[in-house]
């Protein structure tokens, strides 16, 4: 049995990042061989704005479940690229609009149908294997319990817990 298996939900985040970080290389590589300037990384604030756009930079990262100050710092580095702009929200000028540049439209032009064939290869990855089809749907259920009860409240819990003597 290899390392990481063996150990169990003990390096569950490890391996989940160790997996992350394997898509994202391999989605690259496909931009690459494309000929299109496009990180995966970008993918969500991308995909985000080819729903709707402007959209607030606040609700960009409430939408994503992540900081507004990750969302910042990607839309900055997306704007010195010329992909998007930002403009102050009309309403509430502390508020920033985000929206594709003419660049950046041409650019999800590009990469939409890398999405839809990202879709179709993972589909048929899951497809491959029973439990690999509920991955997205455990995964959702991870994320929904910490949710609920952080894992740190769930650590501390059973730390609690190991240290109490055993009543006979």
């Amino acid at each position: 049995m290899s390392f990481y298996p063996s150990l169990g939900f003990l390096v569950f985040g490890s391996r989940l990042r160790r997996l992350s970080e394997y898509f994202l290389m391999e989605v690259n590589k496909v931009y690459e061989q494309a000929g299109i300037p496009f990180e995966a990384s970008w993918f969500p604030v991308f995909y985000v704005l080819s729903q709707q756009q402007p959209v607030p930079l606040i609700d960009i990262a409430d939408k994503l479940e992540v900081s507004h100050s990750a969302v910042s710092q990607l839309v900055t580095g997306l704007r010195k690229k010329d992909l998007v702009n930002t403009a102050p929200c009309p309403d509430d000028g502390r508020r920033q609009l985000v929206m594709l540049t003419k660049k950046g439209e041409e650019l999800l032009q590009q990469v939409q149908p890398i999405w839809v064939a990202i879709t179709a290869a993972m589909t048929g990855v899951a497809d491959g294997h029973k439990q690999s089809r509920q991955l997205l749907e455990g995964i959702a259920q991870v994320e929904q319990a910490v949710q609920r009860i952080p894992l740190s409240a769930r650590i501390t819990e059973e730390l609690a817990r190991i240290k109490q003597p055993i009543q006979p």
